[in-house]
């Protein structure tokens, strides 16, 4: 996953934006990512990523995550099975 790639797809909250927010920021826990532009407060898929950023970030090393279309096409399965819901102008589930 590319830096400007949206990590969040409900609140199109791109990678960059949750990395500078944990270097700034200093979050304790991985809970309060969700203060970087609601990330993960939407249908949910993307919280186990902001959780390995964040354990990343604390371990300084680099996280390992999928690619952009990896990300989104688990996201469509995610939301088909029932799992979440995106909000009103979220990234359309493909």
């Amino acid at each position: 996953m590319n830096p400007d790639d949206e990590l969040c797809l409900c609140f199109h909250v791109t990678r960059r934006k949750v990395e500078n927010y944990l270097r700034l920021e200093r979050p304790a826990a991985p809970s309060q990512l969700a203060d970087c532009y609601g990330a993960g407060t939407g249908c949910g898929w993307c919280r186990k990523l902001l959780v390995k950023l964040f354990e990343a970030h604390k371990a300084k090393a680099e996280a390992e995550l999928p690619d952009a279309a990896e990300h989104a096409s688990g996201r469509g399965e995610y939301v088909r099975a029932g799992k979440g819901t995106p909000p009103a102008g979220a990234t359309p589930v493909i």
